[in-house]
C-alpha cells in the first residue's frame, strides 16, 4: 500500500502540473474519459476521480468506450468496473474492426485507418453528451515517441499538443497524463489491478515504426540516463531563430547582435559541448 499511495501522489503532481501549465480544466466542465481498457485509460480515469474530489474546481466526468467488436472482446469488464467504481459511463458499439481489417492492406499498420474512425465516433459521442472536453490517456512517452516518429519518418517538428482544439471549436482534447512516464503508468495500473483489455488490432502487430522508436530510446537511455526527460523539456523549450522555418522565424529581417557568435562558433568548431546558459532539465518527479 506504501508504494501504491507514494507512486499516486507522485502521478498525480505530475498531472496537477500538466492540468495547471496548460489550463486543462476550468470551472463547469464536462469531460469525456475514453476509457479503451488499457492502463494508460485506466490510469487516467482513476487518477481524474481523486483530482475532482481535490480541484477548487468543479468539473463532472463521463467514461466512454468504444467496444470496436473485435474478436473475444470481454464486453462486461468495463461495465461492471465502472459500475463498482460509480463512474457514468457509455459504451459505443461499432463494427470498426471489420472496417479496418477491410481497408488495410495485409502486413500494413492499422493504427492511422483506426484512429481516424474511432475519433469521429468520439468526437460525436462527446457533442451528445453535452462534454466540451475529451481527456485522452497519452503520456510523455507517447509524447516523444510521437516527435520522433514525424522527426524521422515525415520531415515536421510536430508532437502530440497537450491541449487541441477542434476546427468546429465544439471539442477541446486534453491529455492530462503529458508529464507522466509509461513505466510508473504500468507499475500503478499493476499494483491496482486494473482488469486490463488487451487490443487485438495495434496490439497484433509487432513491426510498426512506433514499437522502432521505443527500442531506440531504450537504447539511448542505456548511455543517456536522462534521455527521456531532456526530449520532453525539449518540447517546451524551442528557439526558432535557431531552427530552419522561415514561416517560424524571419531571418531576413535580423538586427545587428542577434544572438552570441562567439558561442555559436565555438560549438560548430566542437570547442564546448553546450551553451553555458543553456537551462537545465526540468523533470517533474
Amino acid at each position: 500500500m506504501f508504494v501504491e499511495s507514494k507512486l499516486k501522489t507522485k502521478l498525480l503532481r505530475q498531472m496537477g502540473a500538466a492540468i495547471k501549465d496548460f489550463q486543462m480544466i476550468a470551472d463547469g466542465d464536462r469531460i469525456m474519459v475514453c476509457l479503451s481498457g488499457g492502463k494508460d485509460s485506466y490510469t487516467l480515469l482513476d487518477l481524474l476521480l481523486d483530482v475532482r474530489e481535490r480541484a477548487p474546481v468543479h468539473f463532472d466526468l463521463l467514461a466512454v468506450n468504444l467496444d470496436q467488436k473485435q474478436p473475444n472482446f470481454p464486453a462486461d469488464v468495463l461495465p461492471e468496473y465502472l459500475t463498482a467504481r460509480g463512474v457514468p459511463f457509455r459504451i459505443i458499439e461499432r463494427d470498426t474492426y471489420s472496417v479496418v481489417k477491410r481497408l488495410v492492406p495485409e502486413g500494413k499498420t492499422y493504427c492511422s485507418v483506426c484512429a481516424r474512425l474511432r475519433r469521429g465516433i468520439l468526437y460525436k459521442a462527446a457533442i451528445e453528451e453535452g462534454c466540451n472536453k475529451i481527456a485522452l490517456g497519452h503520456h510523455a512517452d507517447d509524447i516523444t515517441t510521437t516527435f520522433l516518429l514525424n522527426f524521422l519518418y515525415i520531415g515536421t517538428l510536430k508532437a502530440m499538443p497537450p491541449v487541441l482544439r477542434s476546427d468546429d471549436g465544439r471539442n477541446t482534447v486534453i491529455r492530462p497524463l503529458a508529464y507522466c512516464r509509461e513505466t510508473d503508468i504500468a507499475e500503478y495500473a499493476a499494483l491496482k489491478r486494473f482488469p486490463l483489455i488487451p487490443c487485438d488490432l495495434c496490439g497484433s502487430q509487432q513491426n510498426l515504426k512506433r514499437a522502432r522508436i521505443r527500442t531506440l530510446v531504450s537504447e539511448l537511455e542505456q548511455e543517456i540516463p536522462n534521455v527521456r526527460a531532456s526530449m520532453l523539456t525539449a518540447l517546451g523549450n524551442v528557439v526558432p531563430s535557431h531552427l530552419l522555418d522561415t514561416e517560424l522565424f524571419d531571418f531576413t529581417r535580423l538586427s545587428p547582435g542577434v544572438g552570441n557568435v562567439a558561442s555559436e562558433l565555438d560549438a560548430a568548431l566542437g570547442h564546448i559541448d553546450a551553451n553555458e546558459d543553456e537551462p537545465a532539465l526540468v523533470a517533474i518527479s
